[in-house]
């Protein structure tokens, strides 16, 4: 797993492979690469396809390469579409947030349908966890993530109907396509 976010989405991640369900089963294991971190997508994206063909030369025992990263709004990333294009060349899946990850967090918590810039994606979490700034406290969170999921699901479908293509599908997530790999939700 390759993070845009140096905490709040490994923090995320950490307290998802704490859960029960997914530390308990045998066929889980999840690891952070956080030596890209911080990174915008397309390096991202090229450092999770250097490990994913590391990983096949020495016939490793990796299943799945994820990168988690923002679009951002309103100055989104540079190269989005290739770092896309690049994730899908190299088979690593990517569970992207747009505006920011902070949607995600949000929709744990409330359905939000409307469009948003990073900021106020921020201050809408905050509204909801009390958080000062980055990193979280994932015991909020773990309990609410399959209605997440099923929100963040919600927009997708959404998206396509109204034919809103990446990047303008503020707002959305892909963080449930990672939730769905891991553990279902039925």
């Amino acid at each position: 797993m390759f993070c845009e976010g140096a905490r709040t989405e490994p923090d995320y991640i950490e307290a998802l492979k704490r859960e029960p369900a997914i530390r308990d089963s045998a066929s889980v294991e999840i690891r952070i690469d956080r030596t890209a971190s911080g990174a915008v997508p397309l390096t991202l994206v090229n450092a999770a396809a250097a490990a994913r063909h590391r990983d096949s030369q020495e016939q490793g025992e990796i299943d799945e390469v994820w990168c988690l990263f923002d679009v951002e709004w309103p100055r989104n990333h540079p190269r989005l579409r290739e770092a896309r294009e690049k994730a899908k060349a190299s088979n690593v899946r990517l569970g992207i947030s747009n505006p920011c990850f902070e949607l995600w967090l949000v929709l744990h918590f409330e359905e939000h349908t409307a469009w948003l810039d990073s900021a106020y994606a921020g201050r809408l979490r905050r509204r909801h966890d009390r958080s000062s700034g980055k990193g979280l406290v994932g015991a909020e969170y773990m309990p609410r993530r399959a209605v997440a999921a099923k929100r963040a699901r919600a927009l997708a479908a959404r998206h396509t109907r109204d034919g809103t293509e990446f990047p303008k599908d503020n707002p959305s997530s892909g963080m449930y396509l990672l939730l769905e790999a891991i553990e279902s939700f039925g």
